[in-house]
């Protein structure tokens, strides 16, 4: 059975208003445990980020983009925060140990 892995950064923005929701409800657009507004993904967070600004011109620094989490996408489609994507990478032996505290962050494990 193949392990989970984490394959990129990921913010997801559960507040944002989509026009067509129902596109990435269908199987493997979004994130399958994924049910309301939209998950953008880069190498790392600040490329998300980028992201969200070229298409809205506001970052998640901005009051008016709502609620988010910084986090990751695994292969098998899924959207981790930072807690559970240390116990994917540790488990799938992506990282040996967290550089920065007790979350994982893009530049541990590239």
């Amino acid at each position: 059975m193949n392990k989970e892995r984490i394959i990129c950064s990921a913010i997801w923005y559960k507040e944002l208003p989509l026009e067509v929701p129902e596109i990435l409800q269908k199987r493997g657009f979004g994130p399958y445990n994924v049910d309301i507004g939209i998950v953008l993904c880069g190498w790392r967070h600040p490329n998300c980020i980028a992201q969200l600004k070229a298409l809205i011109g506001k970052s998640t620094t901005t009051a008016d983009v709502g609620e988010n989490i910084q986090g990751f996408l695994t292969n098998k489609n899924r959207f981790v925060d930072r807690k559970e994507g240390v116990k994917i990478a540790l488990e799938s032996e992506q990282i040996e140990k967290l550089k920065y505290g007790s979350q994982l962050y893009s530049e541990d494990l590239y």
